[in-house]
């Protein structure tokens, strides 16, 4: 049961500063543009906030390039448009001080970070919520919402709505009686490779519940008993349930994004 409400609102309230800067040689002014500063919720996806950059920008690029696709780079690394801010910040730029500074591209961008407008991104969104209840519920709980639903989830995420998120989304963590998740979407993250996908299951074979240590050494064996885990810029303990955190910690599209450090 979702009994930790205020877990979510804390979650949910997670917060990015981050300084958005024209990159050098793209300024087609006399001097270069003030830079661009946001408090961005670490759940949502930059095709949600990009407008606002390329607004600011875009009158400071050449004329040609004014209504280009725009990229964003940190640190000669450019970041992918369908990972959430917060698991981009943790996976990348954990450490860093902030504000989270961010180079704005108008031009040349690198062919592993194609463009993702809203609409693609709301596509993208509801294919990854699916995949993870059919995961956790065999599907059955996505597929009894109604357009008005997806619509209002959405629209939720999109602007920082909580109560209207969660009052959709709340049927998605649900389980019936003391059953449980059949197992939890989960991706595990760690720099500079591949993130791993597979389904844990929420229980032992003895019955006893699995605990975020159980699922790193399912997924990721080779690491170490002192290896971290970061998920919303937070590191929860080893022994907290998968259940639990499953229900309070997944990302906006009910998948556990964490990141590991060895």
């Amino acid at each position: 049961m979702l009994e930790d409400r205020q877990v979510l609102r804390d979650v949910w309230d997670g917060r990015l500063p981050v300084c958005f800067r024209l990159a050098d040689n793209e300024v087609h002014t006399v001097s270069a543009p003030d830079p661009f500063y946001m408090l961005i919720p670490r759940m949502t996806y930059f095709p949600l906030v990009i407008d606002k950059v390329r607004r600011h920008f875009s009158q400071s690029v050449h004329p040609d390039h004014a209504k280009s696709d725009v990229w964003l780079e940190w640190g000669d690394m450019p970041l992918q448009w369908h990972y959430p801010v917060g698991l981009q910040f943790d996976l990348l730029a954990t450490d860093s001080v902030l504000p989270w500074n961010l180079v704005v591209h108008f031009t040349d961008r690198p062919d592993q970070c194609p463009f993702m407008k809203r609409e693609a991104m709301e596509s993208f969104f509801f294919s990854t919520v699916k995949e993870a209840d059919q995961l956790k519920h065999k599907g059955s709980a996505i597929s009894s919402l109604g357009k008005r639903d997806h619509s209002q989830l959405w629209t939720g995420l999109a602007f920082d709505k909580f109560d209207q998120f969660w009052a959709v989304n709340r049927h998605l963590m649900e389980c019936e009686g003391e059953s449980a998740f059949r197992a939890v979407p989960v991706r595990l993250y760690r720099a500079g490779a591949p993130y791993v996908q597979r389904p844990v299951p929420v229980r032992a074979e003895d019955g006893r519940q699995n605990t975020l240590r159980q699922l790193i050494t399912q997924l990721a064996p080779e690491l170490t008993d002192d290896a971290r885990a970061i998920i919303h810029g937070i590191e929860p303990p080893m022994d907290t349930p998968l259940q639990w955190l499953s229900q309070h910690f997944s990302y906006a599209d009910n998948f556990l994004h964490i990141v590991v450090f060895p």
